[in-house]
């Protein structure tokens, strides 16, 4: 079966314009000096190229990726101004401190990736049980449950995909791999979840939930999100912005939570006299996409957008 491997880049004018403090006022760049923009998620490159629109002759562009694919995407890029990095974007804290006009994290997994059956990231179609971000890196899904404990696998898909059958799907799967060895590809594991979930939201498949627990376990997404987060506080010059892209409620809530706790003062009860510890981020912005969005590119529909600016203290 052929499959699109295009990739619809969402909330793209609304991240865009969120990234710049004042789109409008671009004739002022050369007073204040190039400006550093990181598009911390390259993907397909669908932000990083209206980022560049927007960018003055000397400014600067810094991507990051860990996938190879989009490394090979952004050699489609032929400006100056643009460099990107074979690395995460916890990666964020090796730039100088203070340097960066603005941040933008599209978290989650591209179409490209979803739709390519050698990627193993979806249950739609059968495929090695992969699921790395990077395929140069680290072990897959497969490799790991060949030898995970039962107690670990239910955690990881109670923690990481918020399923409420954890331990029978973990029980079936270690029985599976001791009567007939270990599942190895993207059907048989859909197919042994199916079997296990009697019952499922309407319209969801019941491997939903363990397909994403594996895939953001594998590749350290949360803990990746929240060192790039804390990263994101050092390399923000005074007045850039910070702009998240989430899918699901686990980023979105660490997000909300970090821009939160970075966002009111700080006072240390023990001294209570003392001055506070001045705020660091000031939340700007809350967005959704807009039902045109989400009827044109239904994967758009769980998106939330969190959109701060890094304060002078």
């Amino acid at each position: 079966m052929e499959t699109s491997l295009t990739h619809t880049t969402v909330l793209l004018n609304e991240a865009v314009d969120a990234l710049f403090c004042n789109p409008d006022a671009t004739a002022d760049a050369s007073a204040t000096g190039a400006q550093v923009y990181v598009d911390a998620t390259f993907g397909r490159g669908g932000h990083s190229r209206l980022i560049l629109s927007r960018m003055m002759p000397t400014d600067r562009l810094i991507a990051f990726d860990k996938d190879a694919e989009a490394l090979v995407e952004a050699g489609n890029i032929h400006d100056s101004r643009f460099s990107i990095r074979h690395q995460g974007f916890s990666h964020l804290d090796e730039l100088p401190p203070a340097s960066v006009a603005g941040v933008l994290l599209d978290l989650g997994i591209s179409s490209p990736q979803i739709d390519n059956p050698a990627r193993g990231f979806s249950f739609r179609f059968e495929g090695p049980l992969d699921m790395r971000m990077d395929t140069t890196r680290g072990i897959s899904v497969a490799q790991w449950l060949a030898n995970a404990e039962t107690e670990k696998i239910a955690e990881v898909i109670r923690d990481y995909g918020e399923e409420r059958f954890a331990g029978p799907i973990a029980k079936a799967i270690v029985a599976r791999r001791q009567e007939r060895g270990p599942i190895s590809n993207t059907t048989e594991l859909a197919q042994l979840v199916a079997d296990t979930v009697k019952t499922r939201e309407p319209g969801q498949n019941p491997a939903t939930r363990t397909f994403q627990a594996f895939r953001i376990f594998i590749n350290a997404e949360l803990e990746e999100l929240q060192q790039a987060l804390a990263a994101s506080l050092l390399v923000l010059a005074p007045g850039g912005r910070l702009v998240v892209i989430s899918f699901h409620s686990l980023e979105d809530r660490i997000v909300k939570q970090f821009i939160a706790q970075h966002s009111r003062d700080v006072y240390d009860r023990r001294a209570p006299f003392a001055p506070p510890k001045v705020m660091q981020l000031k939340a700007l912005a809350r967005i959704r996409p807009s039902a045109a969005e989400v009827s044109a590119n239904p994967r758009a529909r769980s998106a939330i957008m969190r959109v701060a600016q890094r304060t002078a203290s």
